[in-house]
């Protein structure tokens, strides 16, 4: 049983909504093209596909998408958009679930591998990556640097967005690298405010690269962004591509 928090039906219909900015063609042009080069002219896995704001546009570029989920209702949103012939979908954990096939590319987008809340179970979310790549294809994961410069001795949160109607800030347990997330959304003019969390296990780039050592890949590439921009010790985030080790590869149980 994973770990992971499930997105309950209210959220999933909420959730395009709030992600207008996420799903904007300045975000999805440069994600789209990263993602389409990497699959080249094979089929892309995306774990925590969501309400599909990647595997849907990708999709609808010519790429052959199939989905995993953890949450129905977030797959129901999804289904909505597209049907299931053209962007199959598993409802599932990505740890563990196995959709047929063989992929070129494999990818988990917006900080989602921090909703496995431990470190065996983003352990085997690698290994699951291995699973269905083909040798010698691509995992991609794209994951916010562990804020933690912002955090003063003694100081427990550090915010990531403050503005009119919304308020986001993080707190950490250091000992246990999790986070959790906790937003305040105004609903309407009444001045109320909707509040919301959710938990998280932050991981650096290193030990996901030693993540991906023990599930048999190499570190291809890491960038800044999207757009191909380099990766330095002041990069908010990073995109990080692995590859299947050819020589590997193919000792990995199914």
């Amino acid at each position: 049983m994973t770990s992971s928090e499930l997105w309950t039906r209210a959220t999933a219909d909420r959730y395009d909504a709030e992600e207008t900015e996420m799903s904007s063609a300045a975000v999805l042009g440069p994600t789209l093209a990263f993602l389409a080069e990497l699959a080249g002219d094979g089929r892309a896995l995306e774990f925590a596909i969501g309400t599909g704001r990647v595997g849907v546009p990708l999709r609808e570029r010519g790429v052959p998408v199939v989905g995993i989920e953890l949450s129905e209702h977030m797959a129901e949103v999804l289904r909505r958009k597209i049907d299931e012939d053209t962007l199959p979908v598993a409802i599932g954990d990505m740890a563990s679930t196995i959709v047929p096939g063989k992929f070129t590319l494999v990818y988990l987008v917006y900080n989602t591998i921090t909703n496995l809340l431990t470190q065996d179970e983003q352990v085997e979310c690698f290994r699951n990556a291995a699973r269905h790549l083909e040798p010698g294809g691509r995992f991609v994961i794209e994951l916010d640097v562990p804020p933690l410069r912002f955090l003063p001795p003694g100081q427990g949160a550090v915010p990531f967005d403050v503005s009119e109607h919304y308020l986001g800030f993080d707190t950490f347990d250091l000992v246990e690298q999790t986070l959790v997330s906790h937003h305040f959304t105004r609903d309407g003019d009444d001045g109320r405010y909707r509040r919301g969390n959710s938990r998280h296990r932050y991981a650096w780039p290193a030990e996901l690269d030693l993540m991906a050592q023990i599930a048999g890949f190499e570190l291809e590439r890491r960038v800044a962004d999207w757009g191909g921009e380099p990766f330095t010790q002041d990069s908010a985030k990073h995109i990080s591509v692995w590859r299947a080790n050819l020589r590997s590869a193919t000792g990995l149980s199914m």
